[in-house]
């Protein structure tokens, strides 16, 4: 037996020495990444050396300078190893990230360099242009009144609608046509409704196009479609769901956030909440099933206050009303959600409207590109409730998170608190409050560490004021949350030379928009094996 070991040891000693004096034979090799587009997947691949090898790939956060001067684990946001020389990524990293990848062998000698990083925002053609998802051909014309409706441009604050009388002699460009009719940037949805019966045509064009908070065009207007029109077809003006749980497969959060396409003439609406579906679809009067209402000023959206946390099917319907409360139209059609214990057994997410959801300043957390949990690996419920303090979480543990028991809580809480003047050492108390509970009642509690803020935006959307002790507290708060047991410190990869938040991360200073939800989610995952385990 000793007689192999020492052959095998020889062996391997042999084989060490030869890669350490052959390793100048490979200071030329640098690996060649080649991409291929497979439906929502990215496959990378790259040329091989001339010796048996294993690869090291590299994602990286920010812009390729910022990270070449910093150490390669201080924005790098994941790493894998594998034998093969190609990998697929899905689409859930951030546009900003940058891939590279290095050749090993097979006792870690590096063989060569790292190949030229690739950008991800190199590889994906980014979708701004509108594309419209409700049609009226002459075969099925619109009524008098038309719902539009078309999908979202990634980044876009709101939208500018133009109807036209003839096709635009500038298809997809950024200028207005002269075949205009009308024209409107109060459009806060990827969808509008409007009366066409008073321009007296039986076809007319329209077309939209994404703006930024500032007003100014992102991408290029869409293809101009058109519409064709039959003025005595009966029709129902009711608001159209524009909720997007469904389509993500996530179950809906707690604290429902529903979403609606506006009609003409509504100033408010009222949302019904049922317990069965509504025995008068589409009517006028409430349900008998009824089990909530509300009256929202808000044109496109309700935000829940109660927690829905008894199990059951839920039924959801909108309809709009006058200045006098008066109904205009009729209600939407019901939309079912189902609560269920089991959707939060494993991991759920617990904090403010960070984890809620919602960003780019006119989503709401239905609007699921702009939640993190849809860019997770594993299932999660969301907890999350806006608005929430460190000091509101620690008030609801106990009835928003205990009768789902989930065996891992990711938390993230004290941002609102911070801002507005709280003390860290209260936002301190709260969270490790909340520590204490979810140990005692069996739950690992997942601390992430509070981004940073952006004080001067914050100040411009939402006209609000920020503590100027502000990045003091954060740094107390973050301070003590890398000495929990279980944490994953994003903050940094959040941080400008400032220490503030960078706008293309979140344009309220706030929320993350889609780059920074994508990033959170893939930090959490890139850590997940580690606090889990």
């Amino acid at each position: 037996m000793r007689k192999y070991i020492s052959i095998i040891l020889f062996l391997l000693l042999a084989l060490y020495a030869f890669e350490l004096s052959s390793a100048s034979r490979f200071g030329t090799y640098a690996p060649v990444i080649a991409v291929e587009r497979l439906q929502n997947r990215l496959c990378f691949s790259w040329s091989k050396p001339s010796y048996p090898a294993y690869y090291e790939v590299e994602v990286f956060s920010g812009s390729r300078e910022h990270w070449q001067l910093l150490p390669s684990d201080a924005t790098r946001i994941t790493r894998y190893r594998t034998l093969s020389n190609n990998i697929q990524l899905d689409n859930s990293f951030p546009e900003s990230a940058f891939i590279r990848v290095s050749a090993h062998s097979l006792l870690h000698h590096p063989l060569g360099t790292y190949s030229e990083p690739v950008a991800f925002s190199s590889l994906r053609q980014a979708n701004l242009k509108p594309a419209p998802t409700l049609h009226y051909p002459a075969s099925a014309p619109a009524p008098s009144t038309a719902m539009l409706s078309w999908s979202p441009v990634a980044g876009a604050v709101y939208y500018e609608f133009e109807l036209l009388s003839a096709l635009p002699e500038n298809p997809n460009g950024t200028e207005h046509s002269r075949f205009q009719l009308l024209v409107t940037r109060d459009v806060f949805s990827n969808g509008h409704s409007l009366d066409i019966s008073r321009f007296f045509r039986d076809k007319v064009y329209w077309r939209a196009r994404g703006l930024d908070f500032n007003g100014n065009p992102i991408g290029v207007f869409s293809d101009a479609e058109e519409i064709y029109i039959d003025n005595l077809q009966p029709f129902l003006l009711r608001p159209l769901s524009n909720t997007g749980y469904a389509a993500a497969n996530l179950p809906v959060p707690i604290y429902p956030v529903y979403e609606w396409i506006p009609i003409p003439g509504a100033t408010q609406y009222e949302v019904e909440l049922t317990d069965h579906p509504p025995e008068n679809p589409n009517g006028t009067y409430p349900s008998e099933h009824r089990i909530w209402t509300s009256i929202v000023q808000s044109r496109y959206d309700c935000y829940d206050e109660n927690p829905r946390i008894s199990p059951g099917t839920y039924y959801w319907r909108v309809r709009g009303l006058d200045e006098n409360g008066h109904a205009v139209g009729v209600y939407s059609d019901a939309e079912a959600y189902t609560v269920d214990f089991q959707s939060g057994r494993y991991a759920a997410t617990f904090g403010d409207s960070i984890t809620h959801g919602g960003g780019a300043v006119s989503y709401s957390p239905a609007d699921m590109e702009y939640s993190f949990q849809k860019y997770l690996s594993f299932p999660a419920l969301n907890l999350g409730k806006s608005g929430d303090t460190s000091e509101t979480m620690l008030y609801r543990f106990e009835h928003d998170v205990l009768p789902f028991h989930p065996q891992f809580l990711l938390i993230m809480g004290g941002t609102n608190s911070l801002r507005g003047g709280v003390p860290a050492e209260e936002v301190i108390h709260d969270l490790a409050t909340i520590r204490d509970k979810c140990i005692r009642n069996g739950i690992r509690p997942i601390f992430l560490t509070l981004p940073p803020i952006n004080p001067d935006a914050i100040a411009r959307v939402f006209q609000e004021e920020t503590s100027p002790e502000w990045k003091e507290q954060f740094a107390l708060v973050n301070a003590f949350l890398r000495q929990q047991r279980y944490v994953i410190d994003i903050a940094p990869f959040f941080m400008n030379a400032d220490g503030d938040l960078p706008p293309h991360f979140a344009v309220d200073g706030l929320h993350m928009d889609l780059e920074g939800k994508k990033l959170m989610g893939q930090l959490i995952n890139a850590n997940w094996s580690r606090v889990t385990r």
